[in-house]
C-alpha cells in the first residue's frame, strides 16, 4: 500500500469519526419538560354563594311590618301609660305636701314613706314592661327567621347554592346573586303575617296603680 493511498485511508477515518460523534448522545437523558407539558392539578369546584338582605328581609315582609306596627303601639301605650301615672302621682304628691303643714311629723312620716314606697314599685313595674316589650321584639323577629329559614334553604336548592351571605359582609357580587326580593316573596307566601295570635302582648304585666 502506497504513502498516498494511506493518507486517504487515514482521513476517510477521521472523517467518519468526526460525523459519528454526535451519536453518542443517544445514551444521555432527555431534556426536560416545560411548564405547559406538566399536567395541571383539577381546581376543586367554587361552592355557589348567594347574598340576602337580612334588615330587609324583616322590615319589608308582611310578617316583619307586622312586628313593627305591634311593637309600636305596645310602646305607644305603654308611653300614655306612663304619662298618665306620673300625672296621677303628680298631683297625690302636691296632696301630700298640702297636709303636711296640718300634721305632725310623726303622722307625716308614715304617709310619706308609704308613697314613697308605692312609687318605686310603679317605676319598677313601668321598667319592666319596657324590658318585656324589648324582649318580645326580639323573640317574634328570632321567631320570624326561625320560619323563613325553610323557605331560604329550597331558594338555596334551587340556586345550586350552598352559602348564603348577610350583605353587609360583601364587598361586590355579581348580578342575580342577591335573593332579598325573591326571598321576600317567597316568605310572605308562605307564612304571611304569621296568623291571629298578637306577637306583642303587655297585657299580662300588671303595675300598681296611683290611688284616685
Amino acid at each position: 500500500m502506497g504513502l498516498s493511498r494511506l493518507l486517504r485511508l487515514a482521513v476517510l477515518i477521521l472523517a467518519g469519526s468526526a460525523t459519528a460523534a454526535p451519536a453518542q448522545d443517544i445514551g444521555q437523558p432527555p431534556p426536560p419538560p416545560s411548564p405547559t407539558d406538566l399536567p395541571v392539578a383539577a381546581t376543586p369546584p367554587v361552592a355557589a354563594i348567594v347574598v340576602l338582605n337580612q334588615e330587609r328581609l324583616l322590615s319589608q315582609s308582611l310578617y316583619g311590618q307586622r312586628i313593627q306596627r305591634e311593637v309600636e303601639a305596645a310602646g305607644a301605650a305603654l308611653a300614655a301609660e306612663n304619662r298618665r301615672i306620673e300625672a296621677q302621682l303628680t298631683e297625690e304628691e302636691l296632696t301630700l305636701t298640702e297636709r303636711r303643714g296640718t300634721m305632725t311629723a310623726e303622722a307625716f312620716r308614715p304617709l310619706a314613706e308609704e308613697f314613697d314606697t308605692r312609687v318605686e314599685g310603679i317605676r319598677a313595674a313601668q321598667e319592666a314592661k319596657s324590658r318585656a316589650l324589648q324582649a318580645q321584639a326580639e323573640a317574634a323577629q328570632a321567631r320570624f327567621f326561625e320560619l323563613a329559614f325553610p323557605v331560604l334553604i329550597e331558594i338555596l336548592r334551587a340556586r345550586g347554592a350552598s352559602v348564603v351571605l348577610d350583605n353587609r359582609m360583601v364587598l361586590l357580587s355579581a348580578e342575580g346573586t342577591d335573593i332579598t326580593d325573591l326571598a321576600i316573596a317567597r316568605v310572605d307566601a308562605a307564612i304571611g303575617e304569621g296568623g291571629e295570635a298578637p306577637l306583642i302582648d303587655l297585657d299580662g304585666t300588671q303595675t300598681p296603680q296611683p290611688r284616685p
